[in-house]
Protein backbone atom coordinates (compact mmCIF):
# COMPACT_ATOMS: atom_id res chain seq x y z
CA UNK A 1 0.00 0.00 0.00
CA UNK A 2 1.19 3.52 -0.76
CA UNK A 3 0.80 6.79 1.11
CA UNK A 4 -1.43 7.99 -1.74
CA UNK A 5 -3.77 5.06 -1.09
CA UNK A 6 -3.74 5.95 2.62
CA UNK A 7 -4.72 9.50 1.65
CA UNK A 8 -7.47 8.15 -0.61
CA UNK A 9 -8.76 6.16 2.40
CA UNK A 10 -8.85 9.35 4.49
CA UNK A 11 -6.00 8.30 6.78
CA UNK A 12 -3.64 11.08 5.64
CA UNK A 13 -4.07 14.58 4.26
CA UNK A 14 -1.64 16.64 2.17
CA UNK A 15 0.95 18.56 4.15
CA UNK A 16 3.61 20.98 2.94
CA UNK A 17 6.50 20.86 5.39
CA UNK A 18 9.49 23.17 5.67
CA UNK A 19 13.11 22.89 6.69
CA UNK A 20 12.21 24.75 9.90
CA UNK A 21 9.44 22.30 10.79
CA UNK A 22 11.75 19.33 10.18
CA UNK A 23 14.54 20.98 12.22
CA UNK A 24 12.11 21.65 15.06
CA UNK A 25 11.10 17.97 15.08
CA UNK A 26 14.76 16.89 14.94
CA UNK A 27 15.44 19.14 17.93
CA UNK A 28 12.69 17.32 19.85
CA UNK A 29 14.28 13.98 18.90
CA UNK A 30 17.68 15.20 20.11
CA UNK A 31 16.21 16.47 23.39
CA UNK A 32 14.18 13.33 23.99
CA UNK A 33 17.08 10.97 23.28
CA UNK A 34 19.22 12.93 25.75
CA UNK A 35 16.47 13.05 28.37
CA UNK A 36 15.69 9.34 27.98
CA UNK A 37 19.19 8.59 29.22
CA UNK A 38 18.57 10.50 32.46
CA UNK A 39 18.30 9.21 36.00
CA UNK A 40 14.53 8.72 35.98
CA UNK A 41 12.22 5.71 36.08
CA UNK A 42 12.35 3.11 33.32
CA UNK A 43 8.72 3.95 32.50
CA UNK A 44 9.54 7.59 31.79
CA UNK A 45 12.77 6.75 29.97
CA UNK A 46 10.76 4.38 27.77
CA UNK A 47 8.02 6.95 27.14
CA UNK A 48 10.48 9.66 26.23
CA UNK A 49 12.37 7.36 23.84
CA UNK A 50 9.03 6.33 22.30
CA UNK A 51 8.22 10.01 21.69
CA UNK A 52 11.55 10.45 19.88
CA UNK A 53 10.81 7.44 17.66
CA UNK A 54 7.32 8.76 16.93
CA UNK A 55 8.77 12.13 15.92
CA UNK A 56 11.19 10.41 13.53
CA UNK A 57 8.28 8.63 11.85
CA UNK A 58 6.42 11.96 11.74
CA UNK A 59 9.38 13.49 9.92
CA UNK A 60 9.18 10.74 7.30
CA UNK A 61 5.48 11.36 6.68
CA UNK A 62 5.82 15.15 6.62
CA UNK A 63 8.77 15.00 4.22
CA UNK A 64 6.68 12.71 1.99
CA UNK A 65 4.01 15.39 1.73
CA UNK A 66 1.39 14.12 4.17
CA UNK A 67 0.09 14.50 7.70
CA UNK A 68 -1.87 11.76 9.50
CA UNK A 69 -5.50 12.34 10.44
CA UNK A 70 -6.13 12.32 14.18
CA UNK A 71 -7.90 8.96 14.28
CA UNK A 72 -5.24 6.33 15.05
CA UNK A 73 -2.59 9.05 14.72
CA UNK A 74 0.28 7.22 16.47
CA UNK A 75 -0.57 3.87 14.89
CA UNK A 76 -0.63 5.23 11.33
CA UNK A 77 2.50 7.32 11.92
CA UNK A 78 4.42 4.20 13.00
CA UNK A 79 2.95 2.01 10.26
CA UNK A 80 4.19 4.47 7.63
CA UNK A 81 7.78 3.49 8.44
CA UNK A 82 7.99 0.49 6.04
CA UNK A 83 5.86 2.27 3.43
CA UNK A 84 8.45 5.05 3.25
CA UNK A 85 11.76 3.35 4.13
CA UNK A 86 10.96 -0.02 2.58
CA UNK A 87 9.35 -3.35 3.45
CA UNK A 88 12.44 -4.49 5.34
CA UNK A 89 11.30 -2.04 8.05
CA UNK A 90 8.02 -3.92 8.67
CA UNK A 91 9.34 -5.59 11.82
CA UNK A 92 10.54 -2.18 13.05
CA UNK A 93 6.99 -0.82 12.69
CA UNK A 94 5.67 -3.86 14.57
CA UNK A 95 8.23 -3.30 17.33
CA UNK A 96 7.27 0.36 17.61
CA UNK A 97 3.59 -0.54 17.72
CA UNK A 98 4.29 -2.88 20.65
CA UNK A 99 6.17 0.04 22.26
CA UNK A 100 3.14 2.28 21.64
CA UNK A 101 0.93 -0.13 23.55
CA UNK A 102 3.43 -0.44 26.41
CA UNK A 103 3.89 3.33 26.57
CA UNK A 104 0.11 3.77 26.84
CA UNK A 105 0.03 1.25 29.68
CA UNK A 106 2.79 2.90 31.72
CA UNK A 107 1.42 6.37 31.06
CA UNK A 108 -2.25 5.74 31.77
CA UNK A 109 -2.74 2.43 33.61
CA UNK A 110 0.03 1.54 36.05
CA UNK A 111 3.66 2.16 36.97
CA UNK A 112 6.45 -0.34 36.45
CA UNK A 113 5.38 -1.76 33.10
CA UNK A 114 8.66 -0.90 31.36
CA UNK A 115 11.95 -2.37 32.52
CA UNK A 116 15.39 -0.82 32.37
CA UNK A 117 16.16 -3.21 29.49
CA UNK A 118 12.98 -2.15 27.65
CA UNK A 119 14.03 1.49 27.92
CA UNK A 120 17.63 0.86 26.85
CA UNK A 121 16.52 -1.27 23.89
CA UNK A 122 14.14 1.44 22.67
CA UNK A 123 16.74 4.17 23.16
CA UNK A 124 19.24 2.18 21.06
CA UNK A 125 16.61 1.44 18.41
CA UNK A 126 15.61 5.11 18.22
CA UNK A 127 19.24 6.21 17.94
CA UNK A 128 19.69 3.87 14.98
CA UNK A 129 16.38 4.97 13.44
CA UNK A 130 17.53 8.58 13.67
CA UNK A 131 20.56 7.71 11.54
CA UNK A 132 18.32 5.97 8.97
CA UNK A 133 15.94 8.94 8.83
CA UNK A 134 18.81 11.41 8.45
CA UNK A 135 20.27 9.32 5.64
CA UNK A 136 16.88 9.12 3.93
CA UNK A 137 16.44 12.89 4.21
CA UNK A 138 19.93 13.44 2.81
CA UNK A 139 19.16 11.20 -0.17
CA UNK A 140 15.56 12.25 -0.82
CA UNK A 141 14.88 15.68 0.69
CA UNK A 142 18.16 17.47 1.25
CA UNK A 143 16.25 20.76 0.89
CA UNK A 144 14.67 20.03 4.29
CA UNK A 145 18.03 19.86 6.05
CA UNK A 146 19.54 23.10 7.26
CA UNK A 147 23.26 23.72 7.00
CA UNK A 148 25.33 23.57 10.18
CA UNK A 149 25.25 27.40 10.33
CA UNK A 150 21.45 27.39 10.21
CA UNK A 151 20.97 24.71 12.91
CA UNK A 152 19.07 25.90 15.98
Amino acid sequence: MSLQLWANNGWLRPHQTSAKEIQDLLAIVKRDLADSRGDISADWRFGIAYNAALKLCTILIYASGYRPETTLLHYRTLQALPVILGPERKTDAEYLDACRIKRNTVEYDYAGGATKNDAEELIEFTTELREAVMSWLQQNHVELLLSDKEQP
